[in-house]
């Protein structure tokens, strides 16, 4: 939410309250003692109205789930069957890189990359998503193996957005890079994997998304990185059952493809020794 429109929620409560919520200077605001005293009150209306949302849906059959980019084709080749054993169950999928809002209702159940630090979610561990370095075979034209994942100077590298500073590829990236060439850098990891197609440079990234495409060479066997995948929802739907159905299809739809998602190898080009991996997974 842009903190304009927040700034304009705030003002109509105070206006109809008739006090003043926060004081505003010109580095930002400060909360007013009767703001803190007000603010548990706040919480208590938020959670009510989560009660209510939930008791409301809870006669529906409808259930969205939010998935990372790249889980939708693992869900969607499953959807048939789905329909099949569950007919009154009506699954919307929706895939982006942009974490949704459980809390505030944007899905039902989402399946999250890293550690998820809300208390108010329950979060089901599924498995772990690995990450490699890979290249197109456009790329090795112009770049022979063997490449050193330690050693990238030299070489030209796609790199990341600051809004995906702290995934594993970014980190790699930080700490073996020096002297190689950023050529681009994206905020979506489907456009990494275009990018590294056409031959435009060296792309750390999820094994999930590269080791089904046979134009890509996974340059080591090893995992530079990992990630926790979880499913997460809030903990009054937990109970109701299309979400349970929901959440047994998801665990069996993850737990198939666990491998691919951790980055068992499945095509290795000629590499050198063994890497030793960065702490990536918190």
């Amino acid at each position: 939410m842009r903190h304009t429109t927040i700034g304009r929620r705030l003002a109509a409560l105070e206006a109809a309250l008739g006090v003043s919520l926060v004081v505003r200077h010109p580095q930002g605001v400060e909360v007013t003692p009767l703001g803190r005293r007000l603010l548990p009150l706040g919480e208590d209306l938020e959670r009510a109205i989560e009660a209510m949302t939930a008791l409301a849906r809870s006669g529906t059959r409808r259930v969205r789930l939010a998935l990372p980019t790249g889980f939708s084709p693992f869900f969607a080749e499953r959807m048939a069957a789905f329909r099949k054993t569950c007919p009154d169950i009506s699954l919307e999928l929706t895939s982006g890189s942009r974490r949704v809002d459980l809390r505030h209702g944007e899905a039902d159940l989402a399946v999250r990359i890293g550690t998820v630090a809300d208390e108010t979610l329950v979060a089901r561990r599924l498995c772990v998503s690995g990450w490699s370095l890979y290249a197109s075979r456009a790329y090795l034209d112009r770049h022979p193996m063997p490449i050193d994942p330690h050693q990238l100077s030299g070489h030209e590298i796609i790199g990341f957005h600051d809004s995906l500073a702290g995934v594993p590829g970014a980190r790699w990236i930080e700490a073996y890079g020096k002297g190689a060439t950023i050529v681009l850098r994206v905020a979506e990891m489907t456009e990494m994997l275009a990018a590294a197609l056409g031959g435009a440079g060296l792309a750390v990234m999820p094994c999930m998304l590269a080791e089904p495409e046979p134009r890509m060479v996974r340059l080591t066997p090893d995992i530079l990185g990992s990630h926790p995948v979880s499913l997460v929802y809030r903990r009054e739907i937990g109970d109701e059952a299309p979400v349970r159905a929901v959440i047994r299809f998801v665990i069996a739809v993850v737990g198939d493809r666990a491998a691919l998602i951790g980055g068992e190898p499945r095509r290795l080009a000629e590499c050198g020794s063994r890497t030793t991996p960065v702490d990536l997974a918190k």
